[in-house]
């Protein structure tokens, strides 16, 4: 059947998330005008697709059914792409099925001719975990006022950044031998993310579809132990040794992924819990409805890999939530760290130093105070370091760097960034740059801890002697590498 003209506008919830901010330049290069609807606008400012004349961002709370119905308006398709595991907690469920009825109200207000939806594959019945069930429930509560909906159900999503491939990555590189729950025999078909994209942005042109449900999935149908296997051949790695067990229940699970990898196990539980699901396609109708070259689970974990080599990471797990608000820094007890220093070298060379920390590059000095800061992290229920960062090079508002969070940025100028580790308060660090009288710049580095009660108090007393070597020396370490990016010597890494 011929494609027909494609909707002039369409939305997209989620557009600063794993699937949306790869889906939005997509639908660009096919010719659409999009709409993002977004918490926080600001964390589009750096990718370039958001730059186009074509796309309009909107700040947009999904609560607000009223502000929601305005910013729907003129589109004539959306695409619901959002999910709370991150932000709601055990409450998550709760909260999609909600979030979800308030956006089919309002697309049915606003007049939007249908909606698509990213789901989960599973088979129905008593049995399916709370994740799978929440999926299906948020696909009723989509359908619940009379828009079409066509969803497209997934199992595990194989790219650079998405969440299940990290997870499979870190435990097979980190785990020469695995002691595992038996959900390493279930099976699965998973899918590159490349072809969901594509699915998803054909999807648009295909009115027939409108209403239906459609399952996807790659070529493959493997158990995760053999998945687990293809990765630590492509990771160029020993042989994995996976012992199955039958006493890790889904809570001990997700711990032990939290432990391992970088995702927190408020994440984790819900999607160990799926994984004693088989996720496999029942019927393949959507591969005649739009065709495509599906990459194998082999050439998909190659393709990831390659891309996270070449620095090439569109869109990661970590970017998706909310943006904490900020504590009131000017009023109560504040404790202040400052330092200052004047750098010979140019603005942008001090700020691409600064944009360098995080990651494998490390933060500048005693390092291995940060990593025992990480396990500590780690062992009390923070993301410690292990969430690193998207790019070696550049940063973005609302991205991770390691246990950190982007939350201010002006190029060569500012940066501040939030503390995502377990603390007993708020915890902030902001980077400054300033024209010294012609003779080069000011860089001023301010550590703000806002405390929490008394744990709050006995934390900054406990760690402020360790200031003197963790932070002079990363404003020591920034003007180093900004002097080597100067005079061409700092390489990139």
């Amino acid at each position: 059947m011929a494609e027909i003209s494609k909707p002039q506008c369409v939305a997209i919830t989620g557009a600063t998330g794993y699937i949306g901010g790869r889906l939005a330049p997509r639908l660009l290069d096919s010719g659409f005008r999009i709409r993002c609807l977004v918490r926080t606008p600001a964390k589009l400012q750096d990718r370039e697709w958001a730059k186009d004349s074509r796309v309009e961002v909107r700040q947009t709370d999904l609560e607000d059914a009223e502000s929601l119905t305005r910013n729907l308006d003129g589109c004539q398709a959306a695409f619901y792409l959002v999910h709370s595991m991150s932000s709601a907690g055990a409450e998550y469920a709760q909260q999609d099925r909600r979030l979800a009825s308030i956006f089919a109200d309002a697309t049915r207000k606003a007049g939007v001719g249908r909606i698509i939806y990213l789901g989960g594959l599973g088979e129905t019945g008593a049995d399916l975990s709370e994740h799978l069930s929440s999926r299906r429930e948020v696909e009723h509560a989509l359908a619940s006022t009379g828009v079409p909906v066509t969803v497209l159900r997934a199992a595990m999503i194989i790219g650079s950044g998405s969440a299940s491939f990290e997870i499979l990555r870190y435990l097979v590189e980190r785990l020469p031998v695995m002691i595992t729950p038996k959900w390493v025999s279930t099976m699965s078909q998973p899918i590159a993310v490349e072809n969901v994209i594509e699915y998803l942005a054909r999807t648009l042109s295909k009115p027939e579809m409108a209403g239906g449900i459609f399952d996807i999935g790659g070529p493959d149908v493997f158990c995760y132990r053999d998945i687990m296997r293809i990765m630590a051949e492509e990771l160029g790695l020993r042989r994995r040794w996976i012992i199955p067990v039958p006493v890790l229940t889904p809570r001990l699970s997700s711990y032990w992924i939290h432990l391992i990898t970088p995702l927190s196990h408020k994440i984790a539980r819900p999607l160990a819990e799926g994984l004693k699901n088989p996720v496999v396609c029942r019927d393949d109708r959507i591969t005649q409805q739009i065709p495509q070259k599906l990459l194998t689970v082999r050439e998909a974990i190659r393709a990831a890999l390659r891309q996270m080599t070449e620095n090439q990471v569109e869109t990661n797990w970590s970017m998706a939530g909310p943006m904490p608000g900020d504590p009131d820094w000017a009023g109560g007890r504040v404790f202040r760290d400052e330092r200052k220093v004047t750098i010979h070298a140019p603005d942008w060379a001090i700020f691409r130093a600064i944009c360098r920390a995080g990651g494998g590059h490390g933060w500048y000095a005693a390092d291995w105070l940060w990593r025992v800061r990480g396990w500590v992290d780690l062992l009390v229920g923070g993301p410690g370091l292990r969430r690193g960062r998207r790019d070696s090079e550049t940063i973005g508002y609302g991205e991770a760097l390691d246990f950190w969070r982007v939350v201010g940025l002006e190029p060569n100028r500012s940066l501040a960034l939030r503390a995502e580790m377990k603390l007993p308060g708020e915890a902030l660090i902001e980077f400054r740059i300033e024209p010294k009288n012609g003779t080069g710049f000011t860089l001023t580095q301010r550590a703000l801890f806002y405390p929490r009660g008394l744990f709050g108090l006995l934390y900054w007393y406990a760690v402020a002697p360790l200031h003197h070597i963790v932070f002079r020396g990363m404003l020591l370490g920034v003007e180093r590498e900004a002097l080597k990016i100067a005079t061409g010597t700092g390489k990139a890494g």
